[in-house]
């Protein structure tokens, strides 16, 4: 059977095994079907529009219907209905990760060992509001601190200084950041997997997992604080050869083409029933 023959059935499994987890997140979160629904028709627009156009030619609303299988008036409405931004929040992200990068790997905020040392809050000895102009554009200095201070990553000691808790940006306690990550992360790695459909034979991207079936419960808590430890300090490594690329274009070639590129890994677990277990 040609292989091809068997890639609708293949993308049904597929989308329906990825569904599970995102429809347990809207469900818990009560996001009704009707609200998913209609932000799966605005964004199959704008990516039939977007994405799949034809060289030389306008994309048009003819083509997005057809494309996506709704009507010529569903798209109509639906390109009248603005998505919702994103790029304020990304670059919240962003600015207030490079500080926190920042503050563990330059020398004037580090210590003798190299840790990161409790900062001023202003410019005193090399403060934090030095750290943050430094790393962090034109940002206001209050304005990081007040979102570092939000999700946990830095916290205020009695003496005023502030302490580096978190040497990631990671929100601990708000939901809200924490779903905001789920978009861009889960996009990034469909991303790639699409790129791998797509050109894997040619220009590969690396993915790759490392998963064992049948691991006893008592042994996970080692295996957590082991993976932690290693991918944390893989990904340090990866962050120190980026930072020293990141950097604005020479005079000589102000419109050398820039990309977002990155290494992302994460830890899974799912807990076996009896019943699986007796089915191996």
């Amino acid at each position: 059977m040609d292989a091809r023959n068997d890639l609708p059935l293949a993308l049904r499994i597929a989308v329906t095994r990825l569904l599970r987890p995102l429809f347990r997140v809207l469900l818990r979160h009560q996001m009704s079907f009707h609200a998913f629904e209609e932000l799966a028709k605005r964004v199959y627009v704008d990516v039939a529009i977007t994405d799949f156009g034809i060289p030389g030619k306008k994309p048009s609303i003819s083509r997005a219907s057809i494309l996506s299988g709704l009507t010529r008036k569903d798209v109509q409405r639906l390109l009248a209905e603005p998505l919702e931004p994103s790029a304020v929040e990304t670059e919240r992200y962003n600015r207030a990760a490079r500080v926190l990068t920042a503050w563990t790997r330059d020398p004037d905020f580090t210590d003798a060992r190299g840790e990161p040392r409790p900062l001023d809050p202003q410019d005193a000895g090399g403060g934090f509001a030095l750290l943050v102009r430094r790393h962090s554009g034109d940002v206001p200095v209050r304005a990081v601190l007040d979102e570092l201070l939000r999700v946990g990553a830095v916290r205020r000691r009695d003496d005023g200084r502030l302490e580096l808790v978190a040497r990631a940006y990671v929100p601990q306690r708000s939901p809200v950041d924490k779903i905001a990550i789920l978009g861009v992360d889960v996009a990034d790695l469909i991303d790639t997997i699409d790129h791998n459909i797509e050109h894997g034979d040619t220009d590969p991207r690396f993915q790759r997992k490392v998963m064992y079936h049948s691991i006893p419960v008592e042994a996970l808590r080692e295996f957590r604080r082991l993976a932690a430890a290693q991918a944390q300090a893989l990904l340090e490594k990866f962050d120190k050869w980026l930072a020293t690329r990141d950097q604005p274009n020479p005079p000589d070639k102000p419109d050398a083409p820039r990309a977002r590129v990155g290494l992302g890994i994460y830890y899974f677990e799912e807990r076996k029933t009896a019943s699986s277990s007796q089915q191996e």
